[in-house]
């Protein structure tokens, strides 16, 4: 990451009133590279650079930034399997996370996600925006947007998500930034990466 750029995400989210993102492990994705993500079959070929963080959401995701990830956040779901989660367990007794179904249908993809938020990120307002049909790694997939607002924040967030069923697994990929200015800057951007999705 250049100087200016570490400098502008700094400034960036102090102007925000948040912690400016740790950047130790975190790994550079070059523009134009075919890479494999999440630890699984999905590959992706951004035409921009990114930032690979080197804490992982789950077992079977990661997370990329431009800017850090409190301003922008792209994160890929690599073929998670019957009864696993997206994220890490928080309560598995208490609050336990809903867990993928291989006889899921796209339609149930938003679903999962609002309620695998409203559990691991302790969202108590999300709303998913729209659904439609669309084209996601080479197979009938779903694309929807939605909005949500942290519990402990005060900050609009916008997101959308691309993701489908494919041999049994769930594959999915979310960018999402706040609403204000991060999110159309970077969108198109997030949107290139999804097209270019393959398994």
């Amino acid at each position: 990451m250049t100087l200016r750029r570490s400098t502008s995400i700094a400034l960036a989210a102090v102007a925000l009133g948040l912690a400016v993102p740790i950047q130790a492990g975190n790994t550079l994705i070059p523009a134009g590279r075919r890479v494999a993500v999440a630890g699984s079959t999905l590959t992706v070929q951004p035409d921009a650079e990114w930032n690979r963080l080197a804490a992982r959401p789950g077992r079977y995701a990661e997370r990329w930034t431009i800017d850090g990830a409190p301003l922008d956040a792209l994160t890929f779901y690599g073929g998670i399997a019957d009864g696993k989660t997206l994220f890490r367990e928080v309560d598995r007794k208490a609050r336990p996370l809903p867990r993928v179904a291989a006889t899921m249908l796209i339609t149930d993809i938003p679903t999962l996600l609002e309620n695998s938020y409203r559990v691991a990120l302790g969202i108590a307002a999300m709303t998913i925006e729209r659904v439609e049909p669309a084209r996601f790694a080479g197979n009938n997939g779903v694309h929807f947007t939605y909005s949500y607002i942290r519990s402990n924040e005060s900050l609009h967030r916008r997101g959308e998500a691309f993701g489908a069923i494919i041999r049994g697994r769930l594959y999915l990929i979310t960018y999402e930034a706040p609403a204000l200015h991060y999110y159309e800057r970077s969108a198109p951007a997030a949107r290139r990466v999804a097209e270019s999705a393959r398994v």
